[in-house]
Order: structure tokens, then sequence, then C-alpha cells
């Protein structure tokens, strides 16, 4: 790790341990409860995949490292009921706070308002995360290979399934991606934009998605601006995708999205 990642991560470990202060692991873990509904994210993508039928993540978030503000006048729950309406078939919420100024408990407010599951978009570094992720009502959590060693991420799938949390393993390369097909988990999200420097490469999920087996369901994420770039990866056989900012920045969400899908109903 270097440059941005590191800073964030670091930010990341100071904010935890004030959290840590406010409420301690073992008081948050007692704010875990039967009664939060959980919306079954890894079924409906694993599906998706095996029927070839395009499944969009719609995200939210109001500002990037890369992109600055993307949004003034930032209202992801209304964002997210368009996301839906739109057919978009999950939601990704950026929660961290400092590079992206993102709020953990949107999660809950667009739970409550929304029928699809929803992802908690963050940089998990500490168990203490992934509990907090099921307080706020999250359905996935995102994983990060590269801020994690092996054994973080095998204990913190185990807590994640203790939890009854789905969850995509993020890969940039081709060393990452090996690191997590150990883990045996099904879903595998490889980022096209590199952490380290936000440069942005369309076509790395493209060239390392020949490397994993068919027994890994991939998510392209990051880049994705078009029908035409949809029709690329379902050549391929790509059929999941996490979206943000080409939706975030077009003029009309559901219009968007709607386009990004025309191609989904060509192929049927």
């Amino acid at each position: 790790m270097n440059n941005i990642l590191t800073k964030i991560c670091e930010d990341k470990k100071l904010e935890i341990e004030i959290l840590k202060k406010k409420c301690s692991l073992k008081s948050l873990k007692k704010l875990v409860s039967d009664k939060i509904i959980k919306r079954d994210f890894k079924s409906d993508i694993l599906n998706s995949s095996v029927e070839k039928k395009n499944f969009i993540i719609g995200e939210i978030k109001k500002a990037s490292p890369s992109a600055g503000e993307i949004i003034n006048n930032y209202e992801p729950v209304e964002i997210a009921k368009i996301y839906e309406r739109a057919g978009a078939k999950a939601i990704s919420i950026l929660t961290e706070k400092n590079y992206f100024k993102g709020e953990i408990d949107h999660l809950s407010f667009i739970k409550n308002k929304t029928n699809i599951p929803i992802l908690r978009k963050d940089f998990i570094i500490d168990e203490y995360q992934i509990y907090e992720s099921k307080v706020y009502q999250a359905d996935v959590i995102l994983l990060i290979v590269s801020v994690l060693s092996d054994d973080q991420l095998k204990k913190f799938l185990e807590i994640a399934n203790d939890l009854n949390l789905d969850c995509i393993i993020e890969t940039h390369n081709e060393h990452e991606i090996k690191r997590a097909l150990k883990l045996n988990y099904p879903i595998l999200g490889i980022n096209n934009r590199n952490l380290k420097n936000l440069k942005t490469d369309i076509n790395n999920s493209a060239s390392l998605f020949t490397s994993i087996g068919k027994d890994c369901t991939v998510i392209a994420e990051s880049g994705i601006k078009s029908s035409d770039d949809i029709k690329m990866y379902n050549d391929l056989g790509i059929f999941n995708f996490l979206i943000g900012e080409s939706i975030l920045r077009s003029n009309d969400y559901s219009t968007f999205i709607k386009k990004l899908l025309d191609h989904d109903q060509s192929l049927r």
C-alpha cells in the first residue's frame, strides 16, 4: 500500500479507535439483533451470472479522492429509490466520511426506504466495522484484499458469515486474485481503478477475468460508462457490475441505468 490508500487506512484506524471509546466492541455486539432483516445478495448475484442477466450494483457517494465532490445537493435516500425503480439490483453506499463524505447511518436510512440489498462500501480493516455494518442494517460488506492480510480476510469472512452478511472480495491485480481464490468465496470483485494511484483502466477486469475459474462470480467495478462497455464484458462472460460515478454524473440517473440495461434486453 502507498499514497492515498495508505493515508485512508491510517485515518480509518484512528477513527475506529475513537469509536471504540464511545462504544466498545463488546457493547456493539450487544446491539446485533435477530430482528435485523437480511436481504439476499449472494444468491441473487450468483443466479444472475448463471442466467446471464446483467446485475447492476448502483453506487451512491457524495465525493471521492479521484473525482472530488460529485453531488452538491446530496440526498442518498432519494438517489437509492431512483436506482431501484430504474432496475438496479443492489445499492452500494459509501460510508467513509473523510474522503468520500459518507455517513454510516445512510445504510439504515436507505434500507428502510428500499427493497433491494445494501452494500456497505468502506475500508474495512477491523472486525469492529463488520459488527457496525450489521447494526446499521447492511446486507453486504466489501473486503479489499490489498488492505488486509490472508489471516484477516479469513477471519473477517468467518465473522461476516456468523452475522449473516454477504461479502464481495475486491481485487485489482493477478496477485490479489490468487490470494482471494484461496478463500473459496464465490463473489470476487475486480476493481478497474488502482486504489494506490487512482488510475482507471476498463480493460483491467477483462484481462484478469480469464485467470478466474467458473466457480467464481466476478463483478467488474469502476470506469463503466456505456452499454458498449457492458456488451464488451458480456461477450467475455461478465454480467455483474458496480457502477457509481458515471451514473451520478449523468443528467438523469434513471434513464442512464436503463440505457446500460438495454443491452441485457437484447440478449433474450
